[in-house]
């Protein structure tokens, strides 16, 4: 009894285990400046996703503590790298930041996040 659900566990596993890629996302692996950092001002915001993202589907916002837009233009592939996305900024005063970003992976799954950084005096 106990070899028969394992080799039914077994068989569902090896069925489901192809379809995990179809129901991936890019989620956000790593960010220049980095969640919750404190640091001088970046002249870009770079976010490293788990799987390639479209860029023209994608969005990063970026604001000050006011609310104010900093970013100077839409977000960007980075050159030959589809897991990374690269939005400009204004120059930025000392003072926290919030970085929204929205992202449409390659196979247009979509996925939203936002965090924090600091720019030191």
């Amino acid at each position: 009894m106990i070899r028969r659900s394992l080799l039914a566990t077994a068989a569902l596993a090896a069925v489901a285990l192809p379809l995990g890629h179809a129901w991936a996302h890019a989620m956000l692996r790593g960010a220049s400046p980095a969640v919750g950092s404190t640091g001088p001002a970046p002249k870009s915001v770079i976010l490293t996703f788990t799987e390639g993202v479209e860029a023209s589907f994608s969005t990063i916002w970026v604001q000050d503590a006011k609310g104010a837009r900093v970013d100077a233009g839409p977000p960007h592939a980075v050159a030959g790298d589809s897991l990374r996305l690269e939005v400009p900024l204004k120059d930025l005063a000392p003072g926290s930041y919030t970085v929204t970003w929205h992202a449409t992976s390659v196979d247009t799954h979509k996925t939203e996040g936002r965090y924090a950084f600091t720019v030191a005096p």
